[in-house]
């Protein structure tokens, strides 16, 4: 158990530092990184943390992802509040490095919704519920796909900030969003953050065991009949 939290630690510390470093640093330096730049910077990481620590922890990295595998029975109850808070822990201290870093920057990379609140919200729940859809959907799959799993996943998440991030931010992850709005204060709709993954990931479960093969959701096997 020491070793997975210590991966959850690590992977989301790397995730939260670089995706949300490179929306502070393209502030710092305009034009440099961009849009397209900021999407494919989470999509490479996540990529990169799923070969490096997805041995040992199964590579969560996400509250939203922790919670949607533990329904599915692919996680055990008692890791999902360690993994929560392993999770958690890694997000505040690469926040709190960004913000050691640029104390002067108003968001250190928080996820806020652009236009009505609601569109971020709908927004949040269904790319959460096609992520953890693919994450199982890959956790099931043939011996030969499941070791680019991690690549599958990095772009699904790169592909949906490409697309969403200019309306929601395409946070999809209840501890990304949750560290740099706390340190920098910007808590307004955070809410939103915190409540919609985890709907999309509740949501992915039975999508899942109806689609993929018998047994793939245990917990959910009942829900086509």
């Amino acid at each position: 158990m020491t070793r997975r939290l210590a991966a959850e630690f690590v992977g989301t510390f790397v995730l939260v530092f670089a995706g949300t470093g490179a929306i502070v640093f393209d502030a710092a330096n305009p034009g440099k990184i961009g849009h397209s730049g900021i999407a494919l910077t989470f999509g490479l990481v996540v990529m990169a943390m799923a070969y490096a620590v997805g041995s040992v922890s199964g590579a969560h990295l996400n509250p939203a992802v922790t919670i949607g595998l533990w329904l599915a029975r692919w996680t055990s109850r008692r890791d999902v509040l360690p993994y929560l808070a392993a999770q958690i822990a890694g997000a505040f201290i690469a926040s709190g490095l960004l913000f050691a870093m640029f104390p002067a920057h108003p968001t250190l990379g928080a996820t806020l919704p652009h236009g009505p609140p609601w569109h971020s919200f709908v927004l949040e729940v269904w790319l959460t519920a096609v992520l953890v859809f693919v994450v199982l959907g890959v956790s099931v799959a043939r011996p030969e796909v499941r070791p680019l799993g991690g690549a599958i996943v990095g772009g699904v998440i790169a592909l949906e900030a490409l697309f969403a991030g200019p309306i929601s931010g395409a946070s999809m992850n209840p501890a990304r969003s949750l560290a740099p709005a706390v340190l920098s204060g910007s808590l307004d709709y955070l809410w939103i953050y915190l409540t919609a993954p985890v709907i999309g990931a509740v949501a992915a479960v039975p999508i899942c065991a109806c689609v993929q093969q018998p047994g793939c959701c245990a917990s959910s096997k009942e829900a086509c009949r």
